[in-house]
């Protein structure tokens, strides 16, 4: 892809626990272990382009992430909330820091900001944390947070992104968002959504985010332009056809895709 075009690249397409799961020997964990197609890391993206580059958290699997990608730093990170799936990997971004002689930049909510500092207290001698509560630009990206719900599981951020021509959000972690949260996705070009299954069937009242049935009438309602399924856990198989609308797609670990209207 032309290095000058905005581009978005999912350096993590999985749930909190990954593929395969550890324990697991389900058809998709084998798939997973094998041939690769349904491994995935915790969820995470880096958005690049001519104005540079940023990383949207940074989980327990991102120095994996990372030496795939083939970096040796990154130097921005926005965080969407502070669990350790999306966290896990601050000290070891931290400690690449300290051995570069390089700040890095953390983003986020000032709430997130003060529970990473109570997990990781001493993060600040080599990261900058900046509350992002009003906003921010970042790489000529315009970015935006907002607080939606994370089921049992509490809170999370999105964040919308919008340049001339493309406006488009990350939410990786959502449930049965009530109106007001789902008003900045309308009008979206793109819209990155976590899908854990395609139908869970545990109580709803234990889970943290929508399922594929379950988001398909959510774009049904804000229709975005096109949407891309990530935070997926190992009930998800890629390789099948899900009769997912030509407009919607799943993620696979390492996929690029361009940031333009299309």
């Amino acid at each position: 892809m032309d290095q000058n075009v905005d581009r978005l690249v999912f350096a993590g397409t999985g749930d909190a626990m990954g593929v395969p799961r550890v324990y697991c020997d389900c058809q998709i964990c084998e798939e997973a272990r094998s041939t690769g197609v349904n491994r995935r890391f915790r969820s995470s993206v880096v958005v690049a382009g001519p104005d540079g580059e940023f990383m949207i958290d940074c989980g327990p699997d991102w120095r994996t992430q990372m030496e795939m990608a083939g970096k040796r730093f990154i130097r921005d990170i926005v965080i969407t909330h502070a669990h350790f799936d999306h966290i896990g990997g601050l000290p070891e971004w931290a400690d690449a820091c300290r051995r570069l002689g390089i700040k890095g930049q953390l983003y986020t909510p000032q709430e997130v900001i003060d529970i990473i500092l109570r997990q990781y207290p001493w993060l600040n001698r080599h990261l900058e944390l900046h509350p992002i509560d009003e906003g921010l630009s970042l790489a000529s990206w315009e970015v935006k947070g907002w607080k939606v719900n994370h089921g049992k599981n509490g809170y999370s951020y999105a964040y919308r992104l919008s340049k001339p021509g493309i406006t488009w959000v990350y939410c990786s972690d959502s449930i049965g968002l009530p109106e007001d949260q789902k008003q900045p996705l309308y009008g979206l070009d793109l819209l990155v959504l976590g899908t854990s299954f395609y139908k869970e069937e545990a109580e709803y009242a234990g889970r943290s985010v929508y399922d594929m049935t379950e988001a398909l009438e959510l774009l049904a309602e804000v229709k975005p332009g096109r949407t891309i399924f990530t935070h997926m856990s190992h009930d998800v198989d890629i390789r099948k056809d899900y009769g997912l609308p030509e407009q919607v797609a799943l993620a696979s670990t390492g996929c690029t895709v361009s940031l333009t209207k299309e």
